[in-house]
């Protein structure tokens, strides 16, 4: 991976590419998501499959930094999310910069239907983030946390988060989810991979749902492992 702007750098180390995406020192919440040439969120179905290992490799060391990793049902339904988000490596480096080996893991669900592979053999307590009127049937291991009372409120779920010490969220999408946190204005950093592809007509963009007021974001990088763009944008508040 190299830095194409704002100053061109080679090769960038590990350390490097982790300063490139620091934990604040406040609250952050920090979404990653990947998107076409041509503005489609997925291929044949999947956002996996517009990505590459170097996509892989950042998204890991976004998961290092983060407290909490939130995601929709549906995402982890499509894209086959198991309970174990980072390998020992990545595990080492948080414990010797004083975090938990694991950041907890979120998910955001109306129906209830979450995988079982989500709740199987978790590495720290898995939450679920729902609301009060929804289906309630977890296993006991899981946090369940209303947000809510008849669909889940953004700005509520930052709060609760915040309120268990989980102040640096990553949010790893769906479409949905991201168009909740987009209107509630509540996205402090975009972190968007764009992938050398045109998916064609089909696809729906990386954020979905109502429409909702317009908000700017102010570049901080662009950097590429050669085929992919990883752009770093920053909300000034």
């Amino acid at each position: 991976m190299r830095r194409l702007w704002p100053e061109p750098a080679g090769e960038l180390s590990d350390g490097e590419l982790l300063a490139a995406y620091p934990r604040a020192d406040g609250p952050l919440l920090r979404v990653n998501m990947i998107t076409s040439l041509d503005g489609a969120a997925t291929l044949e179905g999947r956002s996996g499959s517009l990505g590459g290992p170097a996509d892989q490799d950042l998204m890991k060391r976004l998961r290092t930094q983060a407290d909490v990793v939130v995601v929709g049902a549906g995402t982890i339904r499509v894209e086959g999310y198991g309970a174990t988000l980072l390998d020992e490596q990545a595990q080492a480096w948080r414990v010797a910069h004083g975090l938990t080996p694991h950041p907890r893991f979120a998910v955001v669900t109306r129906g209830g239907d979450v995988p079982e592979r989500f709740f199987a053999d978790p590495p720290a307590r898995p939450i679920v983030i729902t609301y009060a009127s929804a289906p309630h049937a977890y296993p006991d291991a899981a946090e369940v946390i209303d947000c809510g009372d008849s669909s889940v409120d953004p700005a509520v779920m930052v709060a609760e988060l915040a309120a268990r010490g989980l102040s640096q969220i990553l949010c790893e999408g769906g479409p949905h989810l991201l168009g909740s946190l987009v209107a509630a204005d509540l996205v402090d950093e975009l972190c968007l991979t764009v992938s050398p592809t045109l998916a064609g007509p089909g696809s729906v963009r990386i954020v979905a749902g109502p429409p909702a007021a317009p908000h700017r974001m102010t570049p901080a990088h662009v950097l590429t492992d050669g085929t992919h763009l990883f752009l770093r944008h920053t909300r000034t508040r």
